[in-house]
């Protein structure tokens, strides 16, 4: 029994470092983590819930409602049809291995060579994903960017001439900036710029488009005389709540593996976005006297946008900071700005997508600095971080304004963009969609 025991040990032993040799030669070769794998579709899922119902009840409840369910197709159509666009060519074009800085080429056309067995880096050596969901993930970031657009100029735009100009605006807008900013080839990529979820990719891209057009289209009529002021804040409060959840998918999937660095994204998009509705929350009490529910959404949205960039650089204070003073500065172009230039962008896209995005973008170079709580070491330089962001903030909004202007030309004298004013005064449900949200 003494030597059967002592065999065993040995067998043991050897079974043990026989079963360890595989795993040593195996260490080259890339690893799926299934963890990781099951965040990435839960995060695909949750961006998904921003946009659909998310962003679709969020805008609703901010229109008329004559014009509540205008919003929700317009935003349910963007949204489909730009998923079918993605796998088609949007992916290629973007992520298609391509090095030239401004396109991803057309390699991936039509998902060419992608099956179940092809691997996506994450950020991370030796570690992937199915290319499959790093391609979904990627898809539902291109199907809400331009739902965000439409915000602008609700309630007097034809159906055909949105989703024409969505078309248009993924190929030629957002699909070079993703490429330009988060391909290894891209511009903005090489530059060294930080965007770790989409504040130039999604906010800043989608807000200069959202200025352009309320400027081309003009004002609604009757804007600055009859009262248009939201007709469900219920509405809009839920929406609101189910894109600070959905958001958790955005920027905390954006980390493309469920480990530390997915933490910090999350704790962040907590505190930086409680901090923001609490900043305008209190403005509006000094400057107003009354707290809003409408401010206290807007400051989540503004919030949510700040930190998006910056989730997985900077560090808690950082993004209470970053939520702070974002939201203090789109509060200010809500109420001062907007109303000194008379735009009318409906629902403040701008002012909040596209103001949020700049500050959020230029901050992240401040942020960032690990003496300032960020993730960034010792070779780290503030100043030359923020004048990378300040160049990748201009050039997002160069090629956004300049190509958005060609396109809403485009479509006004294709389709038109405008529906006559006897459409807009009985409201885009029943004339564009012969129904209507409600009854009685």
């Amino acid at each position: 029994m003494k030597n059967f025991a002592k065999y065993s040990g040995l067998t043991a032993l050897a079974a043990a470092l026989m079963a360890g040799l595989p795993a040593l030669a195996q260490d080259a070769a890339p690893v799926m983590d299934k963890g990781d794998v099951s965040w990435m579709m839960t995060s695909s899922v949750l961006v998904l819930f921003m946009t659909l119902p998310g962003l679709a009840l969020f805008y609703g409840g901010l229109v008329r409602a004559k014009n509540m369910l205008s919003i929700l197709m317009q935003t349910t159509l963007i949204a489909s049809v730009i998923m079918i666009l993605w796998v088609v060519y949007g992916y290629s074009v973007t992520f298609g291995g391509g090095t030239s800085p401004y396109w991803g080429g057309f390699g991936k056309l039509f998902l060419a060579g992608v099956t179940p067995d092809s691997m996506a880096a994450t950020f991370s050596a030796g570690y992937v994903i199915p290319e499959y969901l790093f391609i979904t993930f990627q898809m539902t970031f291109a199907a809400i960017t331009p739902a965000l657009i439409i915000g602008a100029f609700a309630e007097r735009v034809k159906f055909k001439a949105i989703l024409l100009f969505s078309v248009l605006w993924v190929t030629f807008v957002y699909f070079p900036v993703a490429h330009m900013v988060w391909d290894v080839s891209g511009l903005i990529f090489t530059m060294g710029a930080i965007d770790f979820a989409g504040g130039t990719v999604v906010h800043i891209n989608a807000g200069v488009a959202a200025l352009v057009g309320c400027l081309v289209i003009g004002k609604r009529v009757g804007f600055g005389k009859e009262n248009m002021a939201p007709h469900s804040m219920v509405m809009t409060m839920i929406g609101a709540s189910m894109l600070w959840v959905g958001w958790f998918g955005f920027n905390v999937g954006s980390n493309l593996e469920a480990n530390g660095g997915a933490t910090l994204a999350m704790i962040n998009t907590f505190v930086a976005t409680a901090a923001a509705v609490c900043a305008w929350s209190l403005l509006e009490g000094v400057l107003r006297g009354k707290a809003s529910m409408l401010g206290a959404a807007s400051g989540m949205v503004a919030g949510l946008v700040a930190i998006t960039p910056a989730c997985g650089t900077v560090g808690p204070m950082g993004a209470i900071a970053l939520g702070t003073i974002t939201s203090g500065v789109c509060y200010f172009f809500v109420t001062v700005v907007k109303n000194m230039f008379k735009y009318d962008d409906s629902l403040d896209v701008f002012g909040v997508h596209g103001v949020g995005g700049i500050i959020g973008a230029i901050g992240t170079g401040i942020f960032s600095a690990a003496s300032l709580g960020g993730v960034k070491g010792d070779d780290y330089s503030i100043a030359a971080q923020t004048w990378i962001q300040i160049e990748a903030v201009g050039i997002t909004i160069l090629w956004s304004g300049i190509i958005s202007l060609v396109l809403y030309k485009l479509v006004d004298m294709t389709v038109g963009l405008r529906v006559d004013g006897d459409t807009e005064r009985q409201g885009l449900d029943l004339a564009s969609h012969g129904e209507a949200a409600y009854h009685g």
